[in-house]
């Protein structure tokens, strides 16, 4: 699941919790939202730290110079 996984689900979640009146018979929507949120955000912050241990830094290449009066040949 990506960010936008992650992202959507804590949508999801805010619109059951804040947004709805329904009403469910054995279900409590409001508790289904809330774990929605809560399971986004974890995915956020898991996505995150992931993805900054992932991040490689690569050092810039040098340059290679050659000098043209060199009369070795490599």
């Amino acid at each position: 699941m990506g960010l936008g996984g992650c992202i959507i689900l804590i949508a999801v979640g805010a619109i059951l919790t804040f947004a709805t009146d329904w009403e469910a018979q054995g279900v409590n929507l409001d508790m289904v939202g809330l774990i929605l949120m809560a399971v986004g955000i974890i995915g956020v912050a898991t996505f995150t730290s992931i993805a900054r241990r992932r991040r490689a830094v690569v050092p810039p290449v040098a340059p290679t110079v050659v000098d043209p009066t060199d009369e070795r040949r490599y």
